[in-house]
């Protein structure tokens, strides 16, 4: 029987941690304070990271661990001994990119099992045999392969080293993420976790000998966004995912929120599924795409998959994001003898409002605040403050995680 494709999520925190196992991520990943390249995700502390990873694993998941900063002299020692902190937390792997801290690793946890960040740009199967020759079982992909070319590097290297890509999320412009851009232009380091997105910016040209006069690059009054790459997605492309040799499918996002870990994983977890139910007979579903606009998003590219991006992959007009759902709350627990739910609020919502309700396995509804109520069961007509406790009947059964979130359209 052929192994089965893991979906792999972000979890930039314990919550979306939490949300992205409940909503049917086969493994997480995630970085602690140091060492990892999203310093803009909250993280985890140690005693975090061991809830987490007790979570996934009480569940049958997996914890992946991201300490795939370039490290300098200076990082040597603090790694060292925060490699020696978490020393008793069962994580599943490590996510590098330095060699030198594959080598750390190796020695103060020779049982770790070790993937190679995307950050160490593979692109063929040399690379790929030289990485699992170290002791490497994984290798996450550069972003820069087509399907074709996977193919090949998975004919080419051995059946025990597994395949990662990413198959969801935002597309770096500069090679797998390896950026000057943002240390140039303001000194902040992408590659130590603290990229400014300088790639999103709007540019212009100005001619040496005429300071202050801008010209837009294209001939457009909007301006023009030269690096501003739309957003991967290949939901529609499972079977060819799984017939190019991946072992892995990864959501990027470990800053975005716990909304949008549950509405994709949710989303490619339903495709998964049911590829995996029936290979030969699989057939893409509009409600799967359908679910992936209804979170924060740019326009969608399936990235250098199926060949080199044209001119079509850039987004020239805009850097803002498709927001078409606002993200109200999220449930925290439901009393079914009363059909009460206690929800945590993320953003007003307010009595007569029409919502949708969703949860995992592509469970959804809608239905009318008819009632609500805060902490202390006193009625109100509206939620305004972030994170207000306030319990709303809801017409079917819900679990904790479950989401509320409206449409712009909708009118009260």
């Amino acid at each position: 029987m052929e192994k089965k494709l893991e979906l792999l999520a972000p979890a930039g925190d314990l919550e979306k941690l939490k949300v992205a196992v409940d909503y049917g991520a086969d493994a997480v990943y995630c970085g602690g304070e140091a060492f990892g390249l999203r310093a803009g995700a909250k993280n985890f502390s140690p005693e975090q990271l061991a809830e987490g990873v007790g979570y996934a694993h009480k569940r049958g998941r997996k914890v992946h661990l991201t300490l795939n900063i370039f490290a300098h002299n200076e990082d040597i020692k603090p790694l060292r001994n925060y490699l020696r902190e978490i020393r008793s937390i069962p994580l599943d792997a490590f996510i590098v990119s330095d060699p030198g801290v594959v080598a750390l690793i190796k020695e103060e946890r020779p049982d770790a099992e070790l993937h190679l960040s995307t950050q160490a740009n593979t692109t063929n199967y040399l690379s790929a045999r030289f990485w699992h020759g170290q002791g490497v079982k994984r290798v996450v992909l550069a972003r820069e392969l087509s399907l074709k070319e996977i193919q090949e590097l998975r004919r080419q290297t051995p059946d025990s080293l597994e395949l990662e890509s990413f198959v969801h999320g935002a597309m770096c412009i500069s090679y797998s993420g390896r950026c000057l851009l943002s240390n140039y232009m303001i000194g902040r380091d992408a590659n130590h976790g603290e990229c400014a997105h300088p790639c999103r910016w709007k540019y212009s040209v100005v001619e040496e000998q005429r300071p202050g006069e801008y010209f837009p690059v294209r001939e457009d009054e909007r301006g023009t966004y030269i690096f501003n790459s739309k957003d991967l997605c290949m939901i529609g492309h499972i079977p060819e995912l799984a017939a190019a040799g991946l072992t892995s499918l990864k959501i990027e996002g470990r800053v975005k929120s716990a909304f949008y870990v549950a509405a994709v994983v949710g989303a490619y977890r339903q495709a998964i599924d049911a590829y995996e139910r029936d290979p030969e007979h699989w057939t893409f579903q509009e409600k799967w795409l359908r679910e992936l606009t209804k979170v924060s998003h740019r326009q969608f590219t399936t990235g250098f998959y199926f060949g080199k991006p044209d001119s079509a992959a850039q987004n020239y007009e805009t850097s803002q994001y498709c927001r078409d759902y606002t993200f109200l709350g999220i449930v925290r627990s439901y009393d079914p003898e009363t059909g009460v739910a206690e929800v945590e609020q993320r953003n007003k919502m307010s009595k007569g409002d029409r919502v949708e309700i969703f949860g995992p396995g592509g469970v959804c509804f809608e239905q009318e605040l008819r009632e609500m109520r805060d902490k202390d069961g006193i009625s109100i007509t509206e939620a305004p403050h972030a994170q207000q406790i306030i319990q709303i009947p809801v017409e079917r059964p819900v679990f904790p995680n479950f989401m509320l979130r409206k449409g712009k359209d909708v009118v009260r």
